[in-house]
């Protein structure tokens, strides 16, 4: 029986689900600490010929972003694995940098792939603490320690300097992006590609983001015959934060919301 299990090829199949980086204490996100250890498991398979990795996510924070395309990487090359990626719901924003780690990415035709930029979100409090009488205290060492307090003005300088990190931010991405599809964009079908911006995984195959439709099983079938196994590999969650997550607070709230916004941009 053992002999007729080793004679079957496996794929190893990576699933990352969430918003990538900090959502909470005891929310399911996706970040390097949590996925280390997957990601290396799974590529670490001798006899497999190829890591296929599933996303489904809005995007987050960029460092982490970078930090799993950079991971994927370098274990492909370490381990002589091919990767093959695929688009689920949303692979938008730092989800989508992450595909970009693949020798090959797939999605189905409903899927939403591409913002290719870089945002940042907050909320101004000033007049609203002025109106219940609340006065804001701040003390500093360093001018620009208080940069886009919430509760005070907004400064032209400190919008300025955040653009200017945005920029360097976006660069980073696009090289991503051109380095990982280099001949495969279609840079000449007059939709600029870095805008931010996001398509259908149609549209998105006709624009050289993703190379083709398609499913993990039937592509993976297609690729290395009908009779594979495809092995999961994801981040499970313990019995402590299935019982803590069921505890409401305030900031489990905050978190949720935040979280939720995310994912409404792509309309989910």
């Amino acid at each position: 029986m053992l002999s007729f299990f080793k004679k079957k090829k496996i794929i190893p199949h990576i699933i990352l689900n969430g918003v990538i980086g900090n959502v909470g204490k005891f929310r399911q996100g996706i970040d390097f600490s949590s996925q280390e250890e997957i990601i290396k498991k799974a590529f670490s398979l001798k006899k497999s010929p190829a890591v296929a990795i599933s996303i489904n996510s809005p995007g987050g924070s960029p460092v982490q972003s970078h930090l799993i395309h950079d991971l994927i990487k370098s274990q492909a090359i370490k381990n002589k694995k091919k990767v093959i990626v695929f688009a689920e719901d949303v692979a938008a924003s730092g989800g989508y940098l992450i595909a970009c780690a693949g020798d090959e990415i797939y999605a189905n035709q409903s899927s939403i792939v591409g913002s290719i930029g870089v945002i940042y979100s907050s909320f101004g409090f000033k007049d609203l603490i002025k109106k219940i009488g609340v006065q804001r205290r701040v003390y500093t060492a360093g001018k620009n320690k208080s940069t886009l307090d919430p509760f005070l003005e907004e400064k032209n300088e400190d919008i300025e300097r955040l653009k200017n990190i945005q920029i360097d931010l976006h660069k980073d991405f696009i090289d991503v992006v051109e380095k990982s599809r280099s001949s495969k964009l279609k840079k000449d079908s007059g939709i600029e590609l870095f805008s931010g911006e996001f398509w259908s995984g149609r549209k998105a195959k006709e624009l050289g983001l993703i190379d083709d439709i398609g499913n993990p099983e039937k592509v993976l079938k297609e690729k290395f015959g009908e009779k594979i196994i495809i092995k999961k590999f994801e981040k499970t969650k313990g019995w402590l934060a299935k019982k803590l997550s069921n505890e409401i607070n305030t900031n489990q709230i905050i978190n949720a919301l935040e979280e939720r916004s995310i994912w409404q941009r792509y309309g989910f």
